[in-house]
């Protein structure tokens, strides 16, 4: 991937080192310190409870420890750091796909912040841990990465390569695009209403589907407006994609799959709607609320 040629963001802070730089929001995949177990575990309880299942997993790892307070500073990642470098630019790409076309529909996009942390951060969904991997906070509209999860991706997951990197980023603006659009108050809502939110076709991995079509959304405008992919890119992201199904995740984990507690899809939903996205870079492609088959 030819990534240099995107435009560097500025919205990007880089909290790493302080260890209550921004957090909270929804899983992208596995994590570190607990086990993946113990993580899906928890989220169960979170469900039947009624309790955020991020809350709880900062209040296991973390919980002998105050958060300092929020008070942030927009401190931009050195100008050395390559890795930094190529976060600065997907996200600049987004905000550049993004914007006109909220503004063909007749919107306004509102670039999200994305923090740069490292072991726990915390933010106005709550404290978190590197084990949640990336997120996206609909509260305060930011997206959080601790980037050694790229390490775990390639290691662990055996998902390497810039471009599923790149995914991985468009996944949480996607999620932004669906606070725009009003679609995480609409979740927000059902939840409240005590609707079941977990399960095999349910409404948090209709979500999370929404937000891999809207990650090939921006893919297809990207390549189109940089032509920056080279041969084996789109590859990198389906492996991804694949990678953290729930289906593959739980039976690594637990060794066994549990339709009733997927929240993010299988492996082979995730790939056919970030292909979905990728096709024509339509959203109207991206309704996942409406299709009939995942």
């Amino acid at each position: 991937m030819l990534w240099k040629k995107g435009r560097r963001s500025d919205n990007v802070v880089d909290a790493r080192g302080d260890d209550a730089g921004g957090g909270g929001g929804m899983r992208f995949g596995g994590g570190k310190g607990l086990s993946l177990t113990a993580i899906v575990l928890i989220v169960g309880i979170g469900w039947l409870t009624g309790q955020d299942p991020m809350q709880i997993l900062g209040q296991l790892t973390g919980q002998m420890e105050q958060p300092a307070p929020s008070s942030q500073t927009r401190q931009a990642p050195p100008a050395n750091d390559e890795q930094a470098e190529f976060v600065r630019s997907i996200l600049g790409d987004t905000e550049d796909t993004w914007g006109p076309i909220f503004q063909q529909a007749g919107r306004q996009y509102k670039d999200p912040t994305l923090v740069l942390f490292s072991n726990r951060v915390n933010s106005a969904c709550g404290m978190a841990t590197s084990a949640t991997g990336p997120f996206y906070c609909p509260a305060d509209q930011k997206v959080y990465l601790d980037m050694a999860f790229f390490q775990e991706m390639s290691q662990r997951f055996k998902a390497a390569g810039d471009f599923a990197q790149a995914y991985v980023i468009a996944h949480e603006v996607g999620h932004h695009v669906q606070t725009l659009l009003g679609v995480s108050a609409k979740m927000q809502a059902a939840r409240q209403q005590g609707r079941q939110m977990e399960g095999d076709g349910g409404l948090l991995v209709r979500q999370e589907l929404q937000a891999d079509c809207l990650a090939g959304v921006w893919a297809y405008n990207a390549q189109k407006r940089l032509n920056w992919l080279e041969p084996g890119d789109i590859e990198e992201a389906l492996n991804a994609a694949n990678a953290i199904g729930d289906d593959r995740l739980q039976q690594q984990g637990q060794g066994r799959v549990v339709p009733d507690s997927f929240t993010h899809g299988t492996s082979a939903q995730r790939v056919r709607w970030f292909k979905t996205g990728f096709a024509q870079g339509q959203v109207s492609q991206c309704d996942t609320f409406a299709a009939k088959t995942l």
